[in-house]
């Protein structure tokens, strides 16, 4: 297929070889009727002369030696990072080594998905959208937080079925032993994407509430002092409780709500909400509830301190600071 810029088509080289091979006629004067330079025109008279009718196709514009073409060990080990962890190309270029841009560029050629495109847990490619592709982020620290709540099945004692397989746990089923959920109640920065979260046995007002006083002082704690809005869904321990609205009012913010039936509007925690459970609740094959609970702090510190987030290009208490 010839590049956008092209002026001679295949019939257009054709005409050039009639004009002025079979006819006769003076190369400058063909060239110009065909718009195109008298070095381009004996260019492909030349390929013809020497190739025949095959001379006149397009060639190969790659070149015969690429010394810093990233090598197969570089590419390999970008793919299995990429099938392993379900990583963008920041995290990966962290742990390979290779730039960015170099490795969106295997990924592509590689013709792997963008993570988006994937189901979070399982790698599986699906089918998504959302309404808008507006965008936006806050100019300061403290501006927004956004709030949610993130539902995950108990793990029972020895594992569950992650950890021994959907077979061995049929015989199970019978006994109806239900050991419940856990709540993971989150706040999220929407300017530097700092992260707080709790496990709670529900999801009601008064616990919300008490998570929202607590990320308030931890967010102080690493220098976002002040919170003026929060953003949540129109979940009813949001938008009905007493004890929420007064936590909201004793941090000196501002209660909002989104759009109903527009989660995307509350984007950056629902994104937070499938990293984390990407990252840490699905992560590992947990032998107990309290072994996932006690690796949800550390998984938090890495991710504020030290893991590259994708839609900041940076660790999120990197910017933090004003010079951010």
């Amino acid at each position: 297929m010839p590049h956008a810029n092209t002026r001679l088509t295949l019939h257009g080289r054709a005409l050039l070889i009639e004009r002025v091979v079979i006819d006769g006629r003076p190369v400058s004067h063909v060239a110009k009727e065909l718009g195109i330079s008298r070095q381009c025109a004996h260019r492909w008279i030349n390929r013809h002369h020497t190739d025949g009718p095959d001379g006149l196709h397009n060639r190969s514009s790659r070149p015969r030696h690429c010394p810093t073409q990233t090598s197969a060990a570089d590419e390999a080990a970008v793919v299995v990072a990429r099938l392993l962890n379900r990583e963008g190309p920041l995290r990966i270029a962290a742990v390979t080594g290779v730039p960015a841009r170099t490795v969106s560029r295997i990924l592509a050629r590689y013709d792997l998905p963008p993570l988006a495109w994937l189901d979070p847990v399982t790698g599986n490619t699906i089918r998504s959208s959302r309404s808008t592709a507006a965008r936006y982020e806050r100019e300061q620290p403290g501006e927004m937080v956004h709030i949610d709540v993130k539902k995950l099945g108990r793990i029972p004692d020895g594992g569950g079925w992650r950890a021994h397989g959907r077979e061995a746990t049929v015989a199970q089923k019978h006994k109806k032993i239900r050991i419940g959920f856990d709540y993971i109640h989150a706040v999220i920065d929407d300017r530097t994407r700092v992260a707080y979260a709790e496990i709670h046995a529900d999801e009601k007002g008064g616990t919300a509430a008490g998570v929202l006083e607590r990320a308030a002082v931890f967010f102080a704690e690493n220098g976002i002092p002040q919170i003026e809005r929060v953003l949540s869904d129109n979940a009813f321990a949001y938008r009905k409780s007493v004890a929420f609205k007064d936590a909201v009012a004793k941090i000196g913010a501002v209660q909002r709500f989104i759009k109903p039936h527009c989660p995307w509007t509350n984007g950056k925690v629902e994104r937070f909400n499938r990293t984390l459970a990407t990252e840490w609740a699905y992560k590992r094959k947990y032998v107990s509830n309290n072994a996932r609970a006690d690796a949800l702090a550390p998984w938090l510190t890495f991710y504020n301190t030290e893991r590259i987030h994708t839609g900041i290009g940076a660790t999120p208490l990197s910017r933090v600071s004003p010079t951010s």
